[in-house]
């Protein structure tokens, strides 16, 4: 390669990247802010994904070729009420189902582009292989805390604290084991499948496919996540603060009057949420506050009867709205839980599934909440609000987890990593964590 790119701060060799990405809804704004934040630095970035992200990707200043791997429906795993149905549906759905065709769109990608590096989702086990089988180095993208079974983790998805004493750690193992073992149940021989298809020799787990990385780049600060001891090449790089490209230009002015501003915020995708944002809207009208409501882009503002006292809207810039606001109620995504704790926010948190009771315990333990039940009547969830907007000690400990929060934000860490290329596992050692 030839040429550089000059910063303020530094000189950069423009190198060439490629991304392959799922939809994932809310890990879609970090996941393009990766890319954006390379772009922005002189690098060539092409993004693999779906058709639905086109727009989004091109504001970035990266490159997009649509993908051909993307489900025809979307995930209904709030209907699935079993761990059992529940692991099947996400081998199914997130894991094995796409691989073939993630790995034959990045393979022809990779022949295309040539990159010196391919940037994948965490559920692109097909491009991960693709990348594998083509001698092309892999990072894999995690926004949100560490998801991957590691010591001192509580299980992913389970909303438990760390454990304490003998029998807590057994209690993590014993869960560790069985929610490993019954998603490679239903994922580990289709994976398998796709390795020998490119020549690849089989994992021991699905969980392997992920470890194979060159880096696993977990996209939160280490002060949020839980302490633990994770894999050689999983760093903490910070989290990406970006609102979704749909939402971050809307024009917002904050309501008239003087009590609190609270936002709401719950899933960009469906969880089966609207009955829990009615009961969220019905609670804030009984309060002295001003409430806005932001349902996202799968549920209609009009979907919701609200108060005089309570916004509606599609959309509204988080970021510029948390600047004003007192207090945030959510389903306890990652993306708008660190952004509440970077404006210094406490939380309500009704937190739905997938990681939000994960990030829900992450800020109970802190004192910088409370969670509540998504299934509370409006009363229960209004006290909630009362006691969090009442009590300065949440306010206090979200500006303090908000502090670290910011630090790692502004880090150099994320694109330290993305730019010192090492050989990929396999070809020499790499360096340890």
């Amino acid at each position: 390669m030839t040429g550089v790119a000059s910063t303020s701060e530094t000189t950069v060799t423009p190198r060439t990247y490629l991304f392959a990405l799922t939809d994932g809804g809310g890990t879609v704004p970090p996941e393009l802010g990766v890319a954006r934040r390379l772009v922005d630095r002189g690098h060539r970035v092409t993004v693999l994904a779906d058709e639905s992200l086109a727009d989004q990707v091109r504001s970035t200043g990266a490159m997009f070729v649509p993908c051909r791997w993307s489900p025809a429906e979307a995930f209904r795993d709030y209907e699935l009420r079993t761990p059992t149905s529940l692991a099947r549906g996400i081998a199914d759905y997130m894991f094995t189902g796409p691989a073939p065709a993630q790995a034959r769109d990045t393979t022809v990608a990779l022949d295309a582009v040539r990159p010196d590096l391919l940037v994948t989702s965490s559920f692109a086990l097909g491009a991960m292989i693709a990348a594998e089988a083509h001698g092309c180095p892999f990072d894999v993208l995690l926004p949100n805390s560490y998801p991957l079974p590691a010591t001192g983790m509580p299980p992913f998805g389970s909303g438990l604290s760390p454990a304490r004493g003998p029998l807590g750690r057994l209690r993590d193992e014993t869960m560790t084991a069985l929610g490993a073992r019954m998603i490679d149940r239903y994922a580990l021989e289709k994976i398998n499948a796709v390795r020998a298809d490119y020549g690849l020799g089989p994992v021991a787990h699905m969980w392997d496919q992920i470890h194979h990385a060159r880096r696993q780049l977990v996209l939160t600060s280490r002060a949020f996540d839980f302490p633990a001891t994770l894999p050689y090449n999983a760093r903490y790089v910070g989290p990406i603060l970006d609102d979704p490209a749909w939402a971050a230009e809307e024009e917002w002015t904050a309501p008239a009057g003087d009590n609190p501003l609270v936002l709401v915020a719950m899933s960009s995708t469906f969880q089966n949420q609207v009955d829990c944002l009615q009961r969220v809207v019905d609670a804030l009208g009984s309060l002295p506050v001003r409430g806005l409501v932001t349902t996202g882009p799968t549920v209609p503002a009009d979907a919701l009867r609200a108060p005089a006292n309570v916004t509606v809207v599609d959309s509204a810039p988080h970021r510029e709205v948390m600047r004003h606001a007192s207090l945030v109620v959510t389903h306890g995504g990652h993306g708008t839980v660190i952004k509440a704790l970077a404006a210094g926010l406490p939380l309500v948190i009704l937190h739905h599934g997938r990681d939000q009771a994960d990030n829900a315990v992450r800020v109970t333990a802190r004192g910088a909440g409370v969670a509540v039940s998504r299934r509370a009547p409006a009363p229960r969830i209004a006290r909630g609000v009362t006691t969090v907007l009442g009590t300065d000690d949440y306010r206090q400990a979200a500006e303090a987890l908000g502090q670290a929060i910011r630090h790692d934000a502004a880090g150099t860490t994320l694109l330290d990593e993305l730019e010192t290329l090492i050989p990929a596992p396999g070809r020499t050692t790499p360096s340890g964590a």
